[in-house]
């Protein structure tokens, strides 16, 4: 009920429903309210019952009902127990015999009412002068609405999705963009408007991906065309006096290493590795030994077996660059893996000051520092940037958070291999 046609259709269907309930209701309470009611003229019968009493139970010629007048038992017939409470209580109020029914000859659209004589002197049979009450109507309008809300509901969805196909196309085409931010190729098929938007589209996605690559190309191209004067800088640098040759040629390692960030962070933009089946905790068990060969403080807690489809090489350097991060600027790191529901987590838990709350979302941003909630060290700061953009397109999700206890958490999430 969240997309935009389920929307327009539910306030539609529900807008004409609304007007369609009101008119009925209102058409049959005006019938209500015009329709002859039987205790309105019971009194009348009452009294013509007297009068009919008083004649020794003679009839007008012509009554429409045959066998009235005196008779040995109640006329036969549907017995109606509403009309025949409401004469009785009638009768009352006259000071009549009040033992009387009321039923409906099978050959007679009038109601009879059968009156016994005191002293059993006969059941006087006389036709009542009002129609019997109208048929209940409930199924008819129960019947009236179920066809009216099925009728409306499949021209409103008719009409709507009809109209709509342009919206939901690109709502489709929003919600189908993969992690490379590239729009799929839609068919440009059917009515005008929907070729016409899914042709839009299908430009929209052409012009972002050159712009893209463009872009790309052109960082590459910056950091590359940076390690030629950062050459000649060093050379130039060896002429220095000692102090501020070792200031100068620290600023250029510095530059160095932004630059082979920036070129790598573009490879992992445009590299089209395969993906195969790995054995995760394997790969991360190598990780961690690796680092500890370095001599940095990692170490593996519990790791569970598991097997994810991704790029092997690619998710390796970004494992390697969180664990480092983590052991560098956390003050040590500990990695485990656990395996649950169809999906893979490796949570890498440091014991540093952590990062405030407010710059968690930007630790991403390239080129982002985290000083000073975080220890000074070395870096171009797109360590993050490159293993999260490395994550995503291995269908993962990488997120950070504060311990409880202080530190900072990294939660790698990574769906498990199908079987």
């Amino acid at each position: 009920m969240s997309t935009l046609r389920a929307k327009i259709i539910s306030l539609l269907v529900g807008a004409i429903l609304v007007v369609v309930a009101l008119a009925t209701g209102l058409t049959f309470l005006m019938l209500e309210l015009e329709r002859p009611r039987f205790a309105d003229g019971a009194d009348a019968d009452a009294a013509q019952i007297g009068l009919i009493l008083g004649r020794q139970g003679t009839l007008p010629s012509g009554a429409p009902v045959a066998e009235i007048g005196l008779q040995p038992r109640p006329a036969e017939g549907r017995l109606l127990h509403r009309m025949t409470g409401e004469l009785r209580a009638a009768l009352s109020r006259h000071h009549l015999p009040a033992d009387a029914v009321v039923t409906r000859p099978p050959d007679s659209p009038w109601p009879v009412a059968s009156i016994a004589l005191p002293g059993g002197a006969g059941v006087l049979v006389t036709p009542l002068a009002m129609p019997p009450p109208v048929p209940d109507m409930s199924a008819a309008l129960i019947g009236w609405i179920l066809l009216v809300s099925a009728g409306t509901t499949a021209v409103v969805v008719t009409a709507v999705y009809r109209l709509t196909q342009p919206l939901a196309l690109v709502q489709r085409s929003l919600a189908d963009i993969g992690p490379h931010g590239e729009l799929p190729l839609l068919a440009e098929t059917g009515a005008a408007e929907v070729r016409a938007t899914a042709r839009a589209i299908n430009l929209l996605s052409s012009r972002l991906k050159t712009a893209m690559e463009s872009r790309m190309r052109l960082v590459a191209a910056a950091g590359h065309d940076l390690r030629t004067p950062m050459t000649r800088m060093r050379l130039r640098a060896e002429f220095l006096n000692e102090p501020d040759r070792e200031k100068f040629l620290a600023d250029l390692d510095e530059l160095d290493r932004i630059a082979d960030s920036a070129i790598r962070l573009v490879r992992e933009e445009i590299a089209e590795e395969g993906r195969d089946p790995v054995r995760l905790d394997i790969l991360l068990r190598e990780v961690v030994a690796e680092l500890c060969e370095l001599q940095l403080d990692v170490a593996l807690t519990a790791v569970e077996p598991a097997e994810v489809d991704i790029k092997p090489l690619a998710l390796k350097r970004a494992l390697r660059n969180l664990v480092i991060n983590a052991a560098t600027h956390g003050r040590g790191a500990t990695v485990s893996l656990a395996a649950k529901h169809g999906a893979v987590a490796i949570r890498i838990v440091d014991r540093g000051p952590g990062i405030p709350e407010a710059m968690l979302q930007r630790a991403f941003e390239p080129f982002f520092r985290v000083d000073p909630a975080r220890s000074a060290g070395q870096g171009a700061g797109l360590g993050l940037a490159i293993a999260k953009e490395i994550i995503q397109r291995n269908s993962g999700l990488l997120t950070l958070t504060n311990a409880p206890t202080g530190g900072l958490v990294q939660t790698i999430e990574l769906p498990a291999a199908r079987g």
